[in-house]
């Protein structure tokens, strides 16, 4: 259902309001570009990386650190694609 879906999405977009400007600015670009074609998995990825800290999550869209799991670093490089 849509209004599930809407509430999903809006949940996340919450949950990625973040203490770092650079982050904020980063999902900002990600929504507005990604919002229309998020699915299912897309969400539980990301989901997953809003558990991190920012500082950690921000080494991550940054490069400055990387990942072993496939999913996630698919979605790291969504974001990094400003």
């Amino acid at each position: 259902m849509n209004t599930d879906r809407n509430a999903r999405i809006g949940k996340l977009k919450w949950h990625c309001r973040r203490a770092l400007l650079e982050l904020d600015l980063v999902f900002a670009r990600f929504w507005a570009r990604e919002e229309a074609d998020f699915d299912v998995q897309s969400e539980a990825v990301l989901t997953r990386l809003l558990e991190l800290e920012d500082h950690d999550l921000w080494d991550l869209v940054s490069n400055k650190a990387t990942t072993d799991d496939a999913e996630s670093a698919a979605m790291i490089k969504r974001l990094q694609c400003i």
